[in-house]
This record gives C-alpha cells, structure tokens and sequence, in this order.
C-alpha cells in the first residue's frame, strides 16, 4: 500500500508547526535509528521527550482522527507519538526498512509498524532534494508533497530520503499498528469501503449496499485484532 492523502494538516497549522520548530532543540538523528541504519542516516532530530515535539504530536494525532480516508486505509490500532526530522546541507538517508517493533518513548508500551507515515512540513519551492523514495529499482515511487500532505505506506519497504541540496526539508514522521495485520486484507478493506462510499453518493440500491457493507464488516471482525 502506498497512499497520499491531502491537507492532514491546514496552512495556518503547518506555519504554527515550522514557527515552533525554528527554535527547538533539534538533536543527531541517529539517536532513534538501529546499528544498520545508524550507518546510513545523516539528520536532525527532535528527541522524543521534547516537549515541542510532543504538543505538536498531539495535534497531528487529533487531526489524524477525524481524517476518514486516514481511518479507512490504515485501520489504526495503534499510532506511535510523531516525531519529527529535519534535513538541510546535504543531509540524506540512505536505504533502510524500519524496525517491526518500536517503543512509545516513557512508557510500558509497544507498537508494531505496520505502516509508516510521512507528513511533508516544508513547502516544496523550499528545498531542492529530499524526495521520499519508497521501494527499489522498477517499484521504487518518489514522494514529494505539499506542506501539510502525508504518504501513508508499508512499514516492510525498503526507503530512503533523497539528499537537501538547498534549503531545509522539515517534516513529521510516526507508524502505525493497523488492527489488520495482513496489508493485502487492508486493501482489500479500503477497496470495499471505497466502493461503498462512491455507491452511496450516486443513490445505488439501498438493499444491495447494506448487503455489501455486511460483507466489509464481516470481513472485518474475521479479521481484526483489536
């Protein structure tokens, strides 16, 4: 899965961001990446204890439960504290897969990622560089949005951000335990909804639609673990 989804956050959300964010305490990167990746990664960080980091983590979260097309592709059981990243003078990451298991910084608690999550904090007329690049060779995609977008995609990709040639490229980053393991049982979820959706706006038969729905979620509790 690989989806972009718009306007996670507003523009007058996005310049409180980047206001706040100037004066941070912006930390090695390396500090949250495993050995392999430590090798590869070159960026700033705000450390997880931040608090900047964690009220405009927060809201992120907030936004992130009234985004329905958010809800319906992720299936979210779980959604780790965003952090947030920053990348200028050269500054890139090299090609990684995240670790499957991650810990929700002071607490008990753990969350496999399912899926990662990206949201572009810095106007692309910003920067040069810095594409999100998701996949290898023929598959790889290149991710590059506007302030306030976020790409949405398999925690088990190979990805890599490209090097900031200019200017600086800010963003949020978290993952996600979807209440659906099974990334080809999501889509098949997100593909149901979606049709469900576009039928109930072009007035379909409201008999064959409630039958349809019944198949989603039944679909849905053979398949979820909550």
């Amino acid at each position: 899965m690989l989806l972009t989804i718009p306007h996670i956050l507003s523009a007058a959300q996005v310049a409180e961001f980047l206001k706040a964010l100037e004066t941070a305490e912006w930390g090695d990167g390396r500090a949250t990446a495993g050995y392999l990746s430590s090798r590869t990664k070159n960026n700033e960080q705000l450390p997880e204890t931040s608090p900047v980091g964690r009220r405009l983590g927060n809201v992120i979260l907030d936004e992130l439960d009234k985004n329905q097309q958010f809800i319906a592709a992720a299936l979210p059981a779980r959604v780790l504290p965003p952090l947030f990243n920053r990348y200028a003078g050269g500054q890139a990451y090299g090609g990684h897969i995240d670790g499957a298991v991650r810990p929700v910084a002071g607490s008990p608690f753990r969350v496999r990622t399912d899926l990662s999550a990206t949201i572009f904090l810095t106007d692309p007329k910003e920067y040069d560089g810095g594409e999100l690049v998701i996949g290898e060779g023929a598959q790889e995609t290149r991710v590059k949005l506007a302030a306030g977008d976020m790409v949405l995609y398999s925690g088990g990709s190979v990805h890599r951000v490209m090097p900031v040639t200019r200017g600086a490229r800010v963003a949020a980053f978290f993952w996600v335990q979807s209440m659906v393991r099974d990334e080809t049982q999501r889509s098949i979820l997100l593909e149901l909804d979606n049709a469900l959706q576009q039928l109930g706006r072009t007035g379909a038969d409201h008999d064959a639609c409630v039958r349809l729905a019944g198949v989603y979620h039944n679909l849905l509790r053979q398949w979820a673990d909550t």
